[in-house]
C-alpha cells in the first residue's frame, strides 16, 4: 500500500511573503514593482557601460550632448552611474527613491520628445512614470518613513 506524505508548510520568508501576497494583491502589486524598479535601472545603467542592450548614444539628444561638459558617451557614462545609484536608492529606501525615479522619468521623456523618432519609447517611458508613481504611493503603505531598520513593515 502506498503512503502519501504532505510536506510540512516552510516557516520561511518566502513562504510568508506568499501568503501576505495571497491575502494582500496590493502587497503583491508593490514587491512586483519594487522589484522592477531596482531591476530596471541597474540593469540599464550598467549597460551604458557596455551597450549591449543598445546604443544608448543614439537616444540622447543633441541638445544635451551640447550643454553636457561631457562627450555622448561621456553623458551616458554619468547616467549610467545615476540609474546604478538609483537602484540602490531603490533598495534602501522605495518610499523615496521611486519618486526620484518617477522624476528622472520626466527627464528622460522630455528629452526624447524634443528628439524627433523616439516619441514611442517616451510614451513606454510615460508608463514607466506612472508605474513609478504607483510604487511610490504603495510604498506609504508597505514602508516606514525614515531609514530602513529591519525590512519591510
Amino acid at each position: 500500500m502506498a503512503t502519501h506524505s504532505i510536506p510540512a508548510p516552510s516557516s520561511g520568508w518566502s513562504s510568508q511573503t506568499l501568503a501576505r501576497v495571497k491575502a494582500e494583491p496590493a502587497y503583491g502589486a508593490f514587491l512586483l514593482l519594487w522589484v522592477g524598479f531596482i531591476a530596471i535601472p541597474l540593469i540599464m545603467g550598467v549597460d551604458k557601460f557596455f551597450n549591449v542592450l543598445t546604443h544608448w548614444e543614439n537616444y540622447l539628444a543633441p541638445w544635451i550632448e551640447n550643454v553636457s561638459p561631457f562627450s555622448a558617451h561621456g553623458t551616458m557614462m554619468a547616467i549610467g552611474v545615476v540609474e546604478i545609484i538609483a537602484a540602490i536608492a531603490m533598495i534602501l529606501r522605495p518610499r523615496y527613491a521611486a519618486y526620484i525615479v518617477a522624476l528622472w522619468l520626466a527627464g528622460i521623456i522630455v528629452n526624447l520628445l524634443t528628439y524627433p523618432g523616439f516619441y514611442d519609447v517616451a510614451l513606454r517611458d510615460f508608463g514607466l512614470m506612472v508605474a513609478a508613481i504607483a510604487l511610490a504611493l504603495l510604498a506609504r503603505t508597505y514602508t516606514k518613513p525614515g531609514f530602513r531598520q529591519g525590512g519591510m513593515k
